[in-house]
Formats: C-alpha cells, sequence, structure tokens
C-alpha cells in the first residue's frame, strides 16, 4: 500500500511569515505553485500555508495593498500534517473530512513534503 512519502511533492516552496503578499504571489507565480508553506519561526513554531485562495479572499476582495499585508496575517496557522508513514488512503480521508486541498508531510518537526489531491489522483490510483 501506498504511503504519503510515495506520493508527496518533495520540491516544497516556501516562504517567510514577514514576506509581504505581493512578494508571495510573485513567488508563487515564478514557481507555478497555489500555495507556499510558510517557514517556523523557531524550532518550537508550527508551519504555516498561504494559499491563493486566502489572498484573494483576506488581501484583494478587501481591497488592502498586497505591498504593505504580510504573509503572516493572512496565512492558516497551525496546519493538519501528515506522517509521511501514513497509508495514502488515510492522508485521502484525512484531506476529504478536513476540506483540505493539501496537507503538510512533517517527521521529526522537519517538512518533508506536501501532499495534494493531484498527488492522490495522479500516484495513488
Amino acid at each position: 500500500m501506498l504511503k504519503a512519502r510515495d506520493i508527496m511533492t518533495t520540491e516544497v516552496v516556501t516562504v517567510d511569515g514577514s514576506a509581504t503578499v505581493a512578494e508571495a504571489v510573485r513567488l508563487m507565480k515564478e514557481k507555478g505553485v497555489r500555495a507556499l508553506i510558510v517557514e517556523r519561526r523557531s524550532d518550537d513554531d508550527a508551519y504555516g500555508i498561504v494559499t491563493q485562495r486566502d489572498i484573494v479572499y483576506s488581501v484583494m476582495a478587501e481591497r488592502k495593498d498586497p505591498t504593505k499585508v504580510k504573509i503572516h496575517e493572512v496565512m492558516t496557522k497551525p496546519l493538519v500534517v501528515v506522517n509521511p508513514n501514513l497509508d495514502a488512503v488515510y492522508v485521502a480521508r484525512l484531506m476529504a473530512q478536513k476540506g483540505l486541498s493539501r496537507a503538510p508531510v512533517i517527521y521529526e518537526e522537519k517538512l518533508q513534503g506536501v501532499v495534494s489531491v493531484t498527488d492522490l489522483i495522479t500516484k495513488a490510483m
């Protein structure tokens, strides 16, 4: 049976929470991704995530200046994360139950990758 580690994307694009939304959008466009994992400030901190949807709803719809809004103001944190040894079926169930389109894979407090709905569809079927 496939595990999260078998289907996850390992080239994860990250951003610092102090970056501006405009910087994050440029990075998303450059890397061709729809979400960025927000780096931890310290070993005791949790990872965060910022998505295109977060930016549209929290910045654009509110007519805020993306060059002034910081990522930490619009990100989601803490995250639902998965262990790399979790069966892909359970990853899919967890994501469905929580309404997630992606979940970071964390092992020993380190970011290993991200499992997305696309990963589940293309690699686990």
